[in-house]
């Protein structure tokens, strides 16, 4: 069981995706925007930061960025529409991150999720 941090502005996306994630054995703290998810990881040690990149506020990338600054060895997981290029190019993408792209099916975010934390 990992411990996660999903931060997500889709509200519907946010719930379906921590109540999947729950079924999966996982402990998922779900917060709909950037500002909300660096407070809470600023407060408690997690396993896994899921983050959407484009949100209100803070962005998932500056999100990643600040969280990583707190806790150095923190994995961080991008959900987006957008590709992984764009990510390379801001700096973000290196060994503790990973990109998954919309639209995914959930088993395959729960798969990705597992063998990303077992890597």
């Amino acid at each position: 069981m990992a411990r996660i941090l999903l931060a997500e502005d889709d509200d519907n996306l946010r719930v379906f995706l921590a109540r999947a994630l729950r079924r999966a054995g996982h402990d998922v703290h779900a917060v709909g925007d950037g500002d909300a998810a660096l407070a809470w990881v600023s407060e408690r040690p997690i396993d896994l930061l899921l983050a959407d990149v484009v949100m209100p506020g803070l962005d998932g990338i500056e999100l990643a960025r600040r969280a990583n600054d707190l806790w150095p060895e923190l994995r961080v997981m991008f959900i987006t529409g957008f590709a992984a290029v764009a990510l390379r190019h801001r700096g973000v993408t290196r060994r503790q991150a990973a990109v998954l792209a919309k639209p995914f099916h959930l088993r395959q975010l729960v798969d990705e999720i597992d063998r990303f934390l077992a890597a």
